[in-house]
C-alpha cells in the first residue's frame, strides 16, 4: 500500500502542477482580454482547487504511514537535509500553498468586480504554485 500511495502522490503531482498552471494561464488570458468572470472561469479554477485537495489527502495518508514521514520525526533526523525536507519542510510548505489556493478560490467565488476576482486567483494560485515548486523533492521525484 505504501509503494502504491507513494507513486500515486508523485504522479498526481504532475497533474496538480499542470492544473494550476492551466488555471493561472487561463485566468490571465481572460483578465488581459477584459472578459467577465463567468461560471466557466470558476470551473477552470475549481480544477486546480480540487487537484490540490486530492493531493493533500493522499499526502496526509502517506505522511502518517511512510517510514520517512511522521515515524522518522526526531532531532537527529532534523540535522539531515533530506530527512528534514520529508518530515517538516515539504508538508508544511505544501499545507501553506494549499491554504493559499483555497483562499484564492473562495475569495474569487464571491460576487464583485471581475478584475478583482481575476487578480485574486492569479495572486493566490501563483503564490501557491511557487511554494509548491520550491519544496518538491526534485532529487528523488520520478
Amino acid at each position: 500500500m505504501y509503494t502504491g500511495l507513494k507513486h500515486l502522490h508523485s504522479y498526481l503531482a504532475y497533474l496538480l502542477l499542470a492544473a494550476l498552471v492551466f488555471s493561472i494561464i487561463y485566468v490571465i488570458i481572460q483578465f488581459v482580454g477584459k472578459k467577465s468572470f463567468t461560471d466557466k472561469v470558476r470551473k477552470v479554477t475549481l480544477i486546480g482547487f480540487i487537484a490540490t485537495h486530492l493531493q493533500l489527502l493522499i499526502g496526509l495518508v502517506l505522511y502518517v504511514i511512510s517510514p520517512v514521514g511522521l515515524a522518522n520525526f526526531s532531532g537527529e533526523a532534523m540535522s539531515e537535509s533530506l530527512s528534514r525536507l520529508y518530515i517538516l519542510e515539504h508538508p508544511l510548505t505544501m499545507l501553506i500553498a494549499i491554504v493559499l489556493v483555497s483562499v484564492g478560490y473562495i475569495k474569487a467565488k464571491k460576487p464583485g468586480d471581475d478584475a478583482r476576482r481575476f487578480r485574486t486567483v492569479i495572486i493566490y494560485y501563483g503564490l501557491g504554485l511557487i511554494l509548491m515548486l520550491s519544496r518538491i523533492p526534485w532529487s528523488v521525484w520520478p
